[in-house]
């Protein structure tokens, strides 16, 4: 399985444009997104092109390669658009004998972890900042954001694929590559 991995785009049209032609590009399984897709939230200027009904055009057209999780700026209005299912706090995976633990990580994260078993992945955004770190064997990892990446990072998804995860910025570039098992 390839999973494309991506979060807080917050309501940009360029950026989400952007990261629908990476989707195209590396033709994944899925593209798991991790939250904040529509609204920018309170503590974020405006990404460029903010157009949150783009957004909703955008990935409603791909919406049969999408899973989501909630995260803290979406909201049943946002659903209401949206013709796929974001309102979950998490998803599991399974794969390669591992769960994998999705959500958007202001429940969970590098620091709250959910009840998983070493060697199992937890994927969470919501800091827009790319990580991997394994805590407690867990191994831990951060997209970073698609649309306002914080601490200089590049705008950007995850990918994984066999035994490897790829940091990537929207134009394809790998910017970070991590073993995983």
């Amino acid at each position: 399985m390839k999973l494309m991995i991506a979060s807080d785009i917050h309501g940009s049209g360029a950026y989400c444009r952007q990261l629908k032609e990476a989707f195209e590009r590396e033709n994944p399984d899925k593209l798991l997104l991790l939250g904040d897709i529509l609204y920018h939230g309170p503590r974020n200027a405006l990404p460029l092109e903010y157009n949150p009904q783009e957004v909703v055009t955008i990935l409603n057209g791909i919406k049969e390669h999408l899973l989501c999780v909630r995260g803290n700026c979406d909201t049943e209005v946002d659903q209401m658009l949206l013709e796929f299912p974001i309102l979950a706090d998490y998803c599991t995976l399974f794969w390669q004998g591992k769960t994998i633990f999705a959500t958007h990580g202001h429940r969970f994260s590098d620091t709250a972890l959910p009840p998983l078993s070493k060697g199992d992945l937890l994927l969470f955004g919501h800091t827009h900042i790319p990580t991997y770190q394994e805590v407690d064997g867990i191994v831990c990892l951060n997209p970073g954001s698609v649309s306002i990446p914080k601490e200089d990072s590049h705008h950007g998804y995850l990918l994984i694929d066999s035994h490897f995860a790829y940091w990537k910025d929207l134009a394809g570039s790998t910017m970070r590559t991590e073993v995983l098992f």
